[in-house]
């Protein structure tokens, strides 16, 4: 129990920590799209507006260089634009001042690739102008302006290139901005960010394993020394509960039969059933990982506990069904798996109602062995489904005085099922009865 305990803590404080990485990991990365797409949707609406400025016609070209601007160095007069499209004065006039503002504004916003394509009334690619005419072809700048077209959208994101499109001296333009650098880098920093967060989920996983451990170590070493007492009490009181029971029996033979000496023998017996009863979980709790496990025939040991039970079941006006087929073997301890089956067969006796059925049926599937302990009568609250399988633990105490019970049948139940690394289950409602499934590997 202390080690499912500890474990469950570790696996919460750990599920948090990445809950936490990933929440963090995943700011980043939506931070860093919106800051790109906020720099390229910024940096497109100059190169549109600057573009579009001179709609005058441009100075003649006298055969000068033009002055450079603030250190710029001034960009080569083409007399041919860079597909070998014959560009005019005033186009080239246009094109060497977009050059030069529009590679100003693209570098400041860190988008540095960036292109411009005049459009024709369809939509598809007329030439193009880019200070990066070595990283692109006709064929992608051809490529791009379909999809704008496809897409039909003045503004946008392909991949990673943002877009607007606008008009310009009576052209349509199509002003594209290529983010791949932006995005490369901001991956580089998200993958950094991912191996820091988990070097660092990872370490504080370590120190908090180790601080629950610290933590649970008072627990864990008062819940063995609280099953310690438990086996020394269990076994000093079976000396005076056996003097107790021989000096009635030597009574009641002086006597006779007497009121009161039946009272004590009743009562000695219950405190024998307890007793015996709690010596199996402390036996149980020490050395449930050195049971003898082996191959028996489980449905042989399920028929020796039901054939007598029978009677006791007729005699308390009730009726059982039993669907146990031959040959069904299991791995494990078969007097384990017998006091298994009594202890879930004497609940379904106690709890069932008055003329009540209960069924037991044993299945194979696969690897995996089926029991299952079925009665009528009042269902399980939902509430209390768990708290069964607890030690000491009854949902109307009354009622279980009445049945003589203690409250350890079904903690002892599941420490067996524990012990052969199975499951145990229990399904209840008012018109399906109640049903606890055993489920043991082959």
């Amino acid at each position: 129990m202390i080690k499912r305990l500890r474990l469950r803590m570790t696996l919460i404080v750990i599920g948090i920590l990445i809950l936490v990485s990933v929440g963090i990991v995943l700011a980043v990365h939506f931070s860093n799209e919106r800051n790109i797409a906020a720099q390229a949707e910024s940096s497109l609406a100059v190169m549109a507006d600057e573009n579009g400025a001179p709609d005058g016609p441009a100075p003649e070209d006298d055969g000068t260089e033009p002055p450079a601007g603030r250190g710029e160095t001034p960009p080569p007069k083409p007399d041919k634009d860079d597909r070998g499209g014959r560009m005019n004065k005033n186009q080239r006039g246009r094109s060497q001042l977009f050059e030069i503002r529009s590679g100003r504004d693209a570098a400041a916003a860190g988008l540095g690739n960036s292109y411009t394509i005049t459009l024709n009334d369809d939509g598809t690619a007329a030439s193009w102008t880019s200070e990066r005419t070595d990283l692109y072809t006709d064929e992608q700048i051809s490529a791009m302006a379909e999809s704008v077209r496809a897409e039909g959208k003045e503004s946008g994101r392909i991949g990673t290139q943002f877009y607007r499109t606008a008009e310009s001296g009576g052209q349509k333009k199509l002003y594209v901005l290529d983010a791949r650098l932006d995005f490369l880098s901001a991956s580089n920093t998200l993958r950094s960010i991912i191996l820091i967060s988990a070097a660092a989920c990872a370490l504080l996983s370590l120190l908090a394993a180790l601080l629950i451990r610290r933590m649970i170590r008072p627990v864990e070493e008062a819940f063995i020394r609280q099953k310690q007492f438990v086996s020394d009490a269990s076994h000093e009181l079976k000396t005076p509960l056996a003097v107790i029971s021989a000096n009635a029996e030597v009574l009641e033979q002086d006597i006779g039969e007497n009121e009161y000496l039946g009272y004590i023998r009743s009562e000695v017996k219950r405190t024998d059933s307890l007793v015996r009863n709690l010596l199996t979980l402390a036996r149980m709790d020490r050395n449930e990982s050195r049971a003898e496990m082996k191959s028996f025939d489980l449905s042989h040991a399920l028929l020796d506990v039901i054939l007598p039970f029978e009677s006791t079941v007729y005699e308390a006006g009730k009726t059982m069904e039993t669907e146990i087929p031959d040959g069904i073997t299991c791995t494990g301890n078969e007097e384990m798996i017998k006091q298994l089956a009594v202890i879930l067969l004497s609940n379904a006796l106690k709890y069932s109602d008055d003329g009540g059925r209960i069924r037991i049926s044993l299945s194979a599937h696969g690897k995996q062995r089926e029991i299952r302990v079925f009665n009528t009568g009042d269902p399980i609250d939902p509430k209390d489904r768990e708290k069964i399988f607890d030690r000491f633990w009854r949902a109307d105490p009354a009622h279980n005085r009445d049945t003589g019970g203690h409250g350890l049948g079904l903690a002892i139940a599941r420490s067996i099922v524990e012990a052969h690394k199975g499951k145990i289950l229990v399904e209840s409602s008012e018109k399906e009865g109640t049903t606890f499934t055993v489920l043991l590997n082959a």
